[in-house]
């Protein structure tokens, strides 16, 4: 578009000198507001009429009221919903009691452990000390050698009862008892009287703290009665 065209189409202002009154500068502006007016093109009607109604149709549609089934029913399933949160809510408290209580269980019962360990060695040696004398050389002794015996026994008893006081208990390896690898440990396998598979022997005492074991026992096991 020229320069020409541009000035053709631009309303005329009105030429005011510098010595024009207030009157005439307002009559001036609504003059030239006038002719901007008459210039803006003309909307056809059809054209607002689609344009009002992709409006109407781009709008979210309210949605319709809930009938009153309708909202029992949903407030029946919130209340559902709600329930079982509240289930698993207490579920969970009650999972996290009894673990915190089992922790604790196991903190007193296992906190010695590592004591209770060291002090087999000293039941071991008192048990030794006793077999190194046999029965039938007992009675032999003077009063000085049967009391000492007799102190090396009640000892040991007592140094049981303070272990089984503390959860530290002895673990069963009777002769006839069946094999547990979990608690046993086979470090022989001989033909004996007993049932093939189990114990047929003690070597050593083993012992559990808790349902942990702090030492197997050492055992020999049954081949079955030899041919």
């Amino acid at each position: 578009m020229s320069d020409e065209t541009v000035k053709d189409d631009a309303p005329e202002s009105p030429e005011l000198g510098p010595d024009a009154s207030k009157a005439d500068l307002k009559a001036a502006a609504d003059e030239i507001l006038k002719a901007a007016k008459a210039a803006e093109p003309e909307v056809d009607a059809d054209e607002q009429a689609d344009a009002d109604e992709q409006a109407d149709a781009e709008a979210p549609e309210e949605a319709e009221p809930l009938t009153p089934d309708q909202q029992i029913l949903a407030l029946e399933v919130e209340k559902q919903e709600l329930r079982d949160q509240m289930l698993r809510a207490m579920a969970e408290m009650e999972n996290l009691r009894k673990r915190s209580e089992r922790e604790k269980t196991d903190a007193r019962i296992y906190a010695i452990e590592k004591f209770a360990r060291d002090l087999l060695s000293v039941s071991d040696n008192m048990a030794r000390a006793l077999e190194a004398l046999p029965e039938g050389e007992r009675d032999a002794l003077t009063d000085g050698g049967k009391g000492l015996l007799g102190g090396i026994e009640m000892t040991q008893k007592e140094l049981h009862t303070v272990l089984t006081r503390h959860g530290v208990t002895a673990i069963e390896a009777e002769p006839g008892a069946a094999f547990d690898p979990n608690l046993h440990q086979a470090v022989a396998n001989i033909p004996s009287e007993h049932p093939n598979g189990t114990i047929a022997s003690l070597f050593q005492a083993g012992w559990k703290i808790g349902d942990r074991t702090l030492r197997a026992a050492m055992v020999a096991v049954s081949a079955g009665q030899a041919n």
